[in-house]
C-alpha cells in the first residue's frame, strides 16, 4: 500500500536508534548481571548470558564494564537483585505495546510506566493481552555504508539471518534469537560493526497510524517510556507513513 510500506518508520528508527546509543551500555550491563546471577558466569553453559555478551560487544561496550557485570551478578562485587517485569498495554491508536523491565523497585517501574501512558492517551492491559501477538527475535541495527542489502544477505543469510530490510543507510536484520551470536560473527568477519545487536520483541501484525495527532501521541508515548531508566525494550506493531511522519518534523 502507497505510503505504509516496511520503510515508512525509517526517519523515526534513526532517530531512535541514535537516541539509544546514551542508555545501551547501561542496558546490557543489567541484562549480563541477571543473566550472569541465573545461570553464572560461563557463557558456553549460560545461552542468556552468551547473547548479552554478544550484544555488549556488538555495541563496542568494554571489557572492563563486562567484567563488572558479570561479577555484580555473580556476587563478587555485592549482591544485585533485579527482578524482569513485562508491561502491556495499548497507545493511541489501539497500538499494541510491549514493555520489557529490568528493576530493583517493582513500585516505581509500575508507577512510571502506567504514568507513561496515561499522559499519552494510552493503557496498561492485563497480562497476555497484547504479547500473543510478539514472538522474539534477535536484531542487527545497521547504518551507513555497510547498510548494503546485497552485502549483508551475502555476508548472513547462512548464519541464520531471515529478514533484512535495507534502505537509504538504514538496515535491519531479524533472525531467530538463537542466530544472535552467529550473525554477529558473520558481521565481524564482513568488517561491519552493528549500530544495535539484541533480541527484543517483534510483532507481524501491523497497526495502521493513519492521522498526524494520533502518530504524534504515540510516538510521544515511546520517548517517555524509552526514556525510563528500568526499561530495557519497548515493542510496538504501528505502522505509520512517511507522509505522516514528515509532517512532525
Amino acid at each position: 500500500m502507497s505510503g505504509h510500506s516496511k520503510w515508512a518508520n525509517i526517519k523515526h528508527k534513526k532517530d531512535a536508534a541514535d537516541k539509544k546509543k546514551g542508555r545501551i551500555f547501561s542496558r546490557i550491563a543489567k541484562e549480563i548481571m541477571v543473566a550472569a546471577k541465573a545461570g553464572g558466569a560461563d557463557a558456553s553453559a549460560n545461552p542468556r548470558l552468551r547473547s548479552a555478551l554478544s550484544a555488549a560487544k556488538a555495541s563496542n561496550m568494554p571489557n572492563d564494564n563486562i567484567e563488572r557485570a558479570i561479577k555484580k551478578g555473580t556476587g563478587e562485587l555485592g549482591n544485585v537483585i533485579y527482578e524482569e517485569i513485562v508491561y502491556e498495554g495499548y497507545g493511541p491508536g489501539g497500538v499494541a505495546v510491549l514493555v520489557e523491565c529490568l528493576t530493583d523497585n517493582r513500585n516505581r517501574s509500575s508507577s512510571e510506566v502506567r504514568t507513561a501512558f496515561d499522559r499519552s492517551n494510552g493503557n496498561l492491559a492485563a497480562s497476555g493481552a497484547v504479547s500473543r501477538l510478539f514472538s522474539r527475535k534477535a536484531h542487527f541495527v545497521i547504518t551507513g555504508e555497510a547498510a548494503d542489502e546485497e552485502k549483508l544477505m551475502e555476508l548472513t543469510l547462512d548464519a541464520g539471518a531471515e529478514d533484512i530490510e535495507c534502505e537509504d543507510g538504514y538496515a535491519e536484520i531479524w533472525a531467530e534469537p538463537n542466530a544472535l551470536d552467529a550473525i554477529s560473527e558473520a558481521l565481524k568477519a564482513g568488517g561491519i560493526t552493528p549500530d544495535e545487536a539484541e533480541v527484543i520483541q517483534r510483532s507481524d501484525l501491523v497497526a495502521e497510524i493513519t492521522d498526524a495527532a494520533t502518530a504524534n501521541s504515540l510516538l510521544k508515548l515511546i520517548d517517555k517510556i524509552e526514556d525510563l531508566d528500568d526499561v530495557q525494550s519497548v515493542s510496538h506493531n504501528a505502522s505509520i507513513s512517511d507522509e505522516i511522519l514528515e509532517t512532525l518534523e
